[in-house]
């Protein structure tokens, strides 16, 4: 495999003409130079300088290739450059709205990641379970689960394949067994999650990713507007949930919740970065995009 330094060495070699002056120049030895050029020799099965005693001169080879490998050190250079100046040019203000589980827990401390690498970067935060309205409210980015029905706005998926789980504590499960079929929710304590008070009492499975939903209604002695106390309660093995797999991700491998039903396919919430419109999809969004996709993969 070719080796950029080797071609550095080579390039640097015919610009002076002497191996030893141009390991002066990049502050090796002249022996590393000439391995860097015999390396190089071998890698191309050719010869690329005739060596006498006194001078160094290109072979005809040599002085082809040359106009190759100039140009290839160029480009490589020019990326560098631009991927350098872009980094740089990472950063304003950008206006973010996200739920409040998965925003407290994790996107808050991604983004504390984001800024340290790019600090040019500042947020301003809206953390609520209430959907932001995009047209009235001063938000960039709105971070949302589910399928957007507003097809104006530019989705870009982050966790395409995330599904609800449900959930209880090791604490809960001693105390009340596990499930051992989906009709064992109506004998246990459902915590409901609530929007604009209407609560969230019918939970949808699959028995698989082509069959019709089976919807399951359920109960409990407490619901709740904030799906993070959602998440608390459980914890605290005061019933089960039913949420987004990346919201109880840390949990789940820390050992605080156990999934119930791993077969049974949950609900699907794919989650997405909106945009309203192309003229916000800056460089510093892009980048934002790509880091916060690899945060959900990892999470």
């Amino acid at each position: 495999m070719l080796r950029l330094d080797d071609l550095t060495v080579f390039v640097r070699t015919a610009d002076r003409g002497s191996l030893s002056a141009a390991a002066r120049e990049l502050e090796i030895s002249p022996a590393l130079a000439s391995a860097a050029v015999k390396r190089l020799e071998g890698e191309l099965k050719l010869r690329l300088f005739v060596r006498t005693t006194r001078s160094l001169r290109l072979t005809e080879e040599g002085v082809t290739y040359l106009r190759h490998a100039r140009e290839a050190l160029r480009l490589l250079q020019e990326g560098h450059d631009a991927l350098k100046q872009g980094q740089e040019a990472l950063g304003g203000t950008l206006k973010i709205s996200m739920p409040s589980d998965l925003g407290r827990n994790m996107v808050v401390g991604w983004l504390d990641e984001f800024q340290a690498l790019y600090p040019k970067v500042s947020f301003q935060l809206t953390i609520s379970d209430r959907v932001s309205d995009m047209y009235r409210q001063p938000v960039d980015i709105a971070i949302r689960y589910g399928v957007q029905e507003d097809s104006s706005l530019i989705a870009f998926p982050l966790a395409p394949e995330n599904r609800r789980v449900l959930v209880a504590s090791p604490e809960y499960i001693k105390q009340h067994g596990k499930l051992s079929a989906l009709e064992d929710l109506s004998r246990h304590n459902c915590l409901r999650f609530m929007l604009d008070d209407v609560i969230h009492d019918r939970w949808s499975f699959y028995r698989d990713a082509e069959a019709e939903p089976e919807i399951i209604h359920v109960n409990g002695n407490r619901s709740v507007d904030d799906a993070d106390v959602v998440r608390r309660w459980a914890v605290a093995g005061l019933g089960i949930a039913y949420k987004s797999r990346l919201d109880l991700s840390a949990d789940i491998r820390a050992g605080r919740l156990q999934v119930l039903l791993p077969d049974v396919l949950g609900e699907r919430t794919a989650l997405n970065m909106l945009c309203m419109h192309r003229s916000q999809v800056t460089p510093t969004v892009l980048q934002l995009r790509d880091f916060l996709r690899a945060q959900c993969e990892k999470a």
